[in-house]
């Protein structure tokens, strides 16, 4: 049925509702647009696994999605210039701030969705590589440029340990400024610093972006 519906000529957009990722192979490239639903509860394989889940030696299947999560095209193109962060060591009860200019470089407006993700290199349990932590869509005609404040409170790297509590810990962490979950534009190191804190239904829960 697919192969009909792309070979008539008209517009073709796939929406895949399922559990579990699907190899498109031939079919991607020929649609207008590919539309990933998963089933409510499901989840990517391939985005939050830990760094052992991803394409390495543990296993001769290469679990690469085609997209990765947060992929998205435009008609124009973007630069970012490097973060600017105003103290990158911090308490685990803190936050911090850092802020980067977006610049739309083509010849047509676009807008660019910033993605801000966070990765834990040390934990007493699994961690994934990365997780998204917030998000901005910055509109930017041609030639126009953006300043994009986030702030990270350290509250978003508290995780559940062994013992069933959610906690913050002391240690190194990194902000990947990102246009998805693999297009890393720049990383932030952060160092968490102070007694490990456990939180509760209290927790903040949000980076916030804003764009000026």
């Amino acid at each position: 049925m697919l192969d009909e519906a792309l070979a008539s000529g008209a517009p073709t957009v796939i929406v895949v509702l399922s559990g579990r990722p699907y190899a498109l192979g031939r079919w991607a490239d020929r649609a207008d647009a590919v539309v990933q639903a998963f089933s409510p509860g499901g989840r990517p394989a391939a985005y939050l696994a830990p760094p052992l889940g991803r394409h390495g030696g543990p296993s001769n299947i290469d679990p690469t999605a085609l997209y990765p999560f947060g992929h998205g095209l435009s008609y124009t193109t973007f630069a970012w210039d490097d973060p600017q962060c105003e103290a990158p060591e911090f308490g685990t009860d803190g936050e911090v701030a850092l802020k980067f200019t977006v610049r739309n470089t083509g010849e047509r407006p676009g807008t660019e969705v910033v993605q801000l993700y966070l990765h834990d290199p040390v934990g007493t349990v699994a961690r994934p590589e990365d997780r998204l932590v917030g998000y901005a869509r910055v509109p930017l005609d041609p030639g126009a440029s953006a300043e994009v404040h986030a702030t990270f409170p350290a509250d978003l790297a508290a995780y559940t340990g062994a013992d069933g509590r959610r906690v913050v810990e002391p240690g190194a962490l990194e902000l990947r400024v990102a246009a998805s979950s693999e297009h890393v534009h720049h990383t932030v190191p952060l160092t968490l610093t102070g007694p490990v804190r456990e939180v509760g239904h209290d927790r903040r829960m949000r980076c916030e972006l804003r764009v000026k």
